[in-house]
């Protein structure tokens, strides 16, 4: 074999092996790009001290109902968690079914110690008939981890409000419709600054299980968030 031959034997068997080393350098050192979810409604921007600009995303309004123990649930409980939101009504004959089993998907999947934080939240929008009892019933039927899941009702009105303005979902009461009701079959996933960073078909298994890797996402990025806030406060910029 000639040494020129040799040369470039050698030379590749080298690359190939440090391979694995280029990429972890690659990937895992310094700054670098990562995927995020993106945000719901509308933005606006505004100057910072800085002389800059930062974006300010819609935000779920403040609000105050009734869960399935009588307790008041306010805004003030899911700040500084993620939480999954929905809308539903417990003698709804449809979607309402598989979204309340899909949810529970939900609850087991997001089970583990690293989420306990994850909260769900479901409001009904038949509140003449969804009382504390009936939602207490429905709940333990459902198979609801209690300490984490609310079921709310309300004033209508203040329902609907928030459902619309707050989290982009429709419902109306329609007589002609199965139960007498339409409403979105969506899952909101709301990070813990009450921003809506996804929207899922909550009849759908797959679009749960997308859920869950969308929540994984959501804490990764928070991590290198956190990370970069911590290296440009110690280096002062």
């Amino acid at each position: 074999m000639k040494p020129s031959s040799k040369l470039k034997k050698y030379a590749g068997l080298i690359l190939i092996l440090s391979m694995p080393a280029i990429f972890l350098f690659t990937f895992w050192s310094g700054n670098h790009k990562f995927e995020t979810l993106p945000y719901y409604g509308p933005k606006m921007a505004v100057e910072n001290g800085d002389g800059g600009v930062d974006t300010i995303y819609h935000t779920i309004p403040a609000f105050a109902f009734k869960n399935q123990n009588g307790e008041i649930i306010t805004n003030a409980d899911y700040d500084g968690k993620i939480y999954i939101a929905d809308f539903f009504f417990t003698r709804c004959p449809t979607i309402c079914p598989k979204m309340t089993a899909n949810m529970v998907r939900l609850q087991w999947k997001l089970k583990d110690d690293a989420y306990g934080d994850i909260r769900f939240l479901s409001h009904t929008i038949d509140t003449r008939h969804d009382s504390v009892a009936v939602l207490k019933s429905y709940a333990q039927d459902a198979g609801a981890d209690e300490t984490r899941w609310n079921f709310v009702t309300g004033s209508q009105d203040e329902i609907y409000e928030v459902g619309e303005q707050g989290y982009f979902l429709s419902a109306m009461e329609d007589t002609l419709a199965p139960g007498g009701y339409l409403h979105s079959g969506l899952f909101v996933l709301v990070d813990r600054n009450r921003h809506i960073r996804g929207l899922y078909d909550g009849t759908s298994s797959e679009e749960a299980d997308k859920l869950v890797d969308d929540v994984k996402m959501l804490f990764k990025e928070e991590k290198i968030l956190a990370k970069e806030a911590r290296e440009k406060a110690e280096n002062g910029k």
